[in-house]
């Protein structure tokens, strides 16, 4: 292990943030990294524990305690190597991932602080960059069959690096300007800076990764054509139908999804086109966001970034407590509140156990939101439902309302047609142990058919799906 009872000796650190007014003005990234000395301190406190629990904690299954272990002796590429063995792209979940693992840190559980596991991990390969540990290396041998990845965010992008390591020839398609998916266009720059995403991407294309963006398949390129050129496709178009929220004036400008809003900052901040409509700009506004997860959380910080005047977060589920819940026990993931920095950047109104009822507007643009209380009472059937507070109504002034309600599955695109592919029971695609759809030969991966979900969780099941293809063109090339 790395230092006995060094739990003991150092307590949990975390390397906080820019100054809060300083970060407000710009995209820039919030978060700072750990010293040397800090992640050889933070690593220093992990027990390495006979049964590690945060490694099934981890989706990837990381080896937490080894690259702990390594870190804390300041032997930095064993670290890279422990860590790269299980993940991909560990600058993405350094920067991005809630950290499940933590939580499942047995000091958690022991009523302790658990160790920085994220920011340690985020250091191991910033450091490997740094030093030069990773480098982009194509496979020294190329296979036959070639393999097309639909959609370039993180499941993509893991199952195009999972196969093209293994010397499957891979090319990865987009309909956007350039490849990240949300990586570049959902997740704000002051959470990951795109230079992070571009140095990833260099590195791919210097291994062989071929990028297509611009196209839509299903319609510029249709499934005949992939069929007869590729041995396989993998379907990683995400989750991005968003759940809409119909009430009366649901119809007025102003009201938006929260991906439009987030998606527009981020190509300004790039320089690329954007959607200059003065109704999804927060600048002088009060600002209501309805959802209280992170993309909730991402739209409050853009919208303090623009300039916003006030801001709203309103959340129909009863404010969590601050300390884990008997509800979700060690070494779940617990059920608490949580402020991100964004939310202490812009000393957000938080209001819990509340429902939308209508928008209300002048002159065709909203102007205000009315919600009323509700109480969460157990129907017949064993299941909590929202009950309305009568004499609780009230209204919130607002010239910009987004709804960051959450995902209810894939965009379903002409090539789901096209490919007559079979939904599961919640929308998304269904697909077998081998992460095979309905379609021989296509596959899918992340939150196309795990529906909304982490990035970590994306990645891990990109990495599978691209085990499963392997297993496929193998069996597939012995029948012949």
């Amino acid at each position: 292990m790395g230092k006995i009872g060094g739990f003991l000796e150092h307590p949990r650190r975390d390397p906080g943030y820019r100054p809060e007014a300083e970060r407000r003005q710009d995209f820039g990234a919030v978060e700072r990294l750990f010293s040397e000395a800090e992640v050889k301190d933070q690593a220093a406190r992990c027990m390495d524990c006979g049964t590690p629990f945060c490694h099934p904690g981890c989706p990837l299954g990381n080896l937490i305690p080894e690259f702990n272990e390594h870190a804390y002796r300041g032997r930095w590429e064993e670290a890279a190597r422990t860590l790269l063995a299980t993940a991909s792209f560990p600058e993405f979940t350094g920067r991005l991932c809630p950290a499940p693992c933590e939580p499942a840190c047995v000091l958690d559980g022991r009523g302790d602080t658990a160790v920085s596991i994220r920011q340690i991990e985020l250091n191991i390969i910033e450091k490997a960059f740094e030093r030069g540990y990773i480098r982009a290396t194509p496979p020294a041998e190329r296979r036959d069959e070639k393999v097309a990845v639909i959609g370039s965010g993180p499941a993509g992008l893991a199952v195009a690096d999972y196969l093209n390591r293994a010397g499957y020839y891979t090319t990865v398609y987009d309909a956007a300007d350039k490849p990240g998916g949300l990586l570049r266009y959902g997740i704000p720059d002051f959470k990951m800076e795109k230079w992070v995403l571009d140095r990833r991407l260099k590195m791919m294309r210097e291994e062989g990764i071929a990028f297509e963006t611009g196209v839509r398949i299903g319609e510029d390129i249709s499934v005949n054509y992939l069929k007869t050129r590729f041995a396989a496709v993998a379907l990683c178009c995400g989750a991005q139908a968003p759940r809409d929220l119909p009430v009366p004036g649901r119809e007025l400008d102003g009201i938006h999804f929260a991906m439009p809003f987030l998606v527009r900052q981020n190509r300004k901040v790039a320089g690329e086109p954007y959607d200059d409509s003065p109704y999804l700009d927060a600048a002088g506004k009060t600002v209501v966001v309805i959802g209280g997860g992170d993309t909730g959380s991402d739209c409050i910080g853009t919208a303090v970034r623009q300039g916003a005047d006030k801001i709203y977060q309103l959340e129909i589920l009863p404010k969590p407590p601050g300390t884990r819940p008997g509800t979700t026990p060690w070494p779940d993931w617990p059920k608490i509140l949580r402020t991100s920095s964004s939310h202490k950047e812009a000393d957000c109104v938080r209001l819990f156990n509340v429902s939308t009822k209508a928008f209300v507007g002048v002159d065709g643009a909203v102007s205000g939101l009315e919600f009323t209380e509700v109480a969460w009472e157990k129907s017949l059937d064993g299941r909590y439902q929202p009950e309305e507070k009568p004499g609780t109504e009230r209204e919130i002034p607002t010239e910009l309302v987004l709804l960051a309600l959450g995902f209810i599955g894939p965009v379903k695109s002409p090539l789901f047609d096209q490919l007559d592919l079979a939904l599961n029971s919640r929308g998304n695609v269904q697909v077998d142990q081998n992460h095979m759809t309905s379609a021989e030969g296509v596959f899918a991966a992340g939150d196309a058919a795990l529906g909304q979900s982490l990035i970590v969780s994306a990645l891990a099941d990109g990495r599978k799906t691209a085990a499963g293809i392997i297993r496929y063109l193998e069996r597939r090339s012995g029948a012949q």
